[in-house]
């Protein structure tokens, strides 16, 4: 991550939380109840944008919630825990949060659900604290959030980042194409705003853009930087293929150096 993004850390904190309340309160919060349009976008910050603004401006660090190993917190023991994460601790737990991300999308794209967030204003509170949890979990598998780290390496990175994004796109796809889509409660008539056809069509839209601005900056990045500084990066590629060998090479022995090259290639 570029060192001047900390200084702005704590202002995306706030803006995360400017987003949650934008979301919640009227006049979104009333719309989101009978416009898709106005659902799609509260759906979409909730699942992607809130979580990204939550983990770039890492509230823990500020909090004192963690530690790296061995300093000296200024706290009590059991007021700080360390939960650094290691470098490279391997996929099992990236894949596990990937699935959870995709099941909680899915699962609030339910037409059963979505009717209740027509009709029930407090399950809103309940899609943010679901999706705002799973996506921030998503996310710090993404992107540095001071003292915690990425645990993938930067090819697993922009994969999990474009999975995810693609899941959102398909659910998009969906809903512009199907017209049973959306439950009836966000059928209202020509004549009082956007048509029934026009919102469905502008919330896809949303649904497309939203994951779009969040996730392709992190794809990129995470490339051209692997590209910039992997002297080797076919041998990167076999590194996060074969997955278990963290500490050293066959039979225990170590890697040669990033770069170097056998004779007989």
């Amino acid at each position: 991550m570029l060192t001047w993004l900390a200084r702005y850390r704590p202002w995306l904190t706030l803006a995360a939380v400017v987003l949650i309340l934008g979301m919640l309160v009227p006049p979104v919060g009333t719309y989101a109840r009978q416009y898709a349009l106005a659902e799609a976008l509260q759906y979409v910050v909730f699942a992607v944008a809130v979580p990204a603004l939550l983990v770039l401006g890492s509230p823990w660090r500020l909090a004192g919630l963690f530690r790296r190993p061995g300093a000296n917190s200024g706290r009590s023991p059991g007021l700080a825990y360390d939960l650094t994460r290691p470098r490279r601790p391997g996929a099992a737990r990236a894949v596990a949060v990937l699935v959870a991300f995709v099941v909680l999308v899915i699962t609030w794209r339910v037409p059963v659900l979505l009717s209740a967030l027509a009709s029930d204003r407090g399950l809103a509170v309940a899609e943010m604290m679901t999706l705002v949890a799973a996506g921030s979990a998503l996310w710090l598998e993404l992107v540095p959030s001071p003292p915690l780290l990425p645990g993938l390496s930067r090819p697993q990175r922009a994969a999990m980042a474009a999975a995810s994004m693609w899941a959102i796109w398909v659910l998009a796809y969906i809903t512009g194409m199907s017209k049973l889509a959306w439950p009836a409660a966000y059928s209202h008539a020509t004549g009082h705003g956007l048509s029934s056809a026009a919102d469905q069509q502008f919330a896809v839209a949303v649904m497309w853009a939203v994951p779009a601005l969040c996730f392709a900056p992190v794809i990129y990045g995470v490339i051209i930087a692997w590209l910039r500084d992997s002297s080797d990066p076919d041998e990167e590629l076999r590194e996060a293929g074969a997955g278990g060998l963290a500490g050293g090479g066959l039979g225990g022995l170590p890697r040669p150096p990033r770069g170097w090259r056998s004779p007989s290639t």
